[in-house]
């Protein structure tokens, strides 16, 4: 079996040395002819969005084949295996690569994008209209612009706003596409969502997952089950998943101290938050934020 290689921001920018980007938050490149193919499979760390303009392709992702062809959008977020890369002669596309730091910044407290994503894990190749293609189209000349203007003082704001309306649009193709589908979300669907979104509201507070299975009048067995059968991971990993990018978030972009913090996220101690953070990151909080220091 080939090893398994993770994808990160910092390499996906030295191989798209000719994209826009902002740190390590967003990149967009529009000739994706010019992206190179990695050999064997990568596991994404970030979110990866392409839109097809011309042609076809085929991936493998979590070892399932999918083609993709003109005005199909695939989403792909963090933890996804892909391989197999191959295109057309005449493939043309964009393509956005944005950290999930970056992503949670913008969307936190916007439950309702929570479901792009959750249909994108089931579905990573959506189908749009051709007047859909063009709006996205339209939101990429939009951010690759304003991220090509590093002189702007408020660049990153202007880019978060642009990317939280792209997503309220995708969202709304998603919606469409489920209503033409099925005209209701699946059972095990239905209580994933319910479950993403009782996080999102509770995670700093709540790390039990019996606490949210009892919101949901299901027991705790049940609920680990659909969600392991509907995204392949764990409550307890969503849970985490959740606490530690708030943490970071935290760390890196306010002044609190980490007991401050500690007792925001509702952690006994200082130090029960440190043991927390090293198990989760590899690293001490105080190392993080020297680490990610500006």
């Amino acid at each position: 079996m080939e090893k398994i290689l993770d994808t990160n921001f910092a390499s996906a920018k030295v191989e798209l040395s000719h994209a826009d980007f902002i740190g390590n938050d967003i990149l967009l490149y529009d000739d994706i002819r010019k992206a190179p193919i990695p050999e064997g499979p990568r596991r994404m760390t970030f979110i990866f969005i392409a839109l097809c303009t011309e042609g076809s392709a085929r991936y493998t992702i979590d070892t399932e084949a999918k083609e993709v062809r003109k005005n199909d959008v695939v989403i792909i977020s963090e933890r996804h295996v892909v391989e197999s890369l191959s295109g057309s002669a005449s493939l043309r596309g964009l393509c956005m690569v944005m950290s999930m730091d970056f992503y949670h910044e913008t969307v936190r407290n916007v439950s309702d994008i929570s479901a792009m994503l959750i249909f994108a894990k089931a579905t990573p190749v959506v189908s749009l209209t051709e007047r859909e293609a063009e709006v996205f189209k339209g939101y990429f000349r939009m951010l690759k612009a304003k991220t090509a203007e590093t002189e702007h003082p408020f660049r990153r704001k202007v880019v978060q706003a642009l990317v939280l309306a792209m997503f309220y649009d995708l969202s709304g193709v998603v919606s469409r596409l489920k209503a033409a589908a099925e005209g209701h979300s699946p059972r095990a669907e239905a209580i994933f969502t319910d479950f993403i979104r009782l996080v999102e509201a509770h995670f700093r507070s709540e790390r039990r997952v019996a606490w949210y299975a009892a919101q949901m009048c299901i027991t705790p067995k049940y609920l680990a089950e659909t969600v392991r059968q509907v995204s392949r991971r764990t409550p307890n990993e969503w849970i985490d998943n959740y606490v530690t990018l708030e943490l970071r978030l935290m760390l890196k972009n306010s002044s609190k101290s980490i007991k401050e913090i500690a007792t925001e996220m509702n952690f006994p101690n200082q130090s029960f938050l440190g043991k927390y953070f090293r198990e989760h990151v590899g690293l001490s909080p105080s190392a993080y934020r020297r680490s990610n220091a500006r």
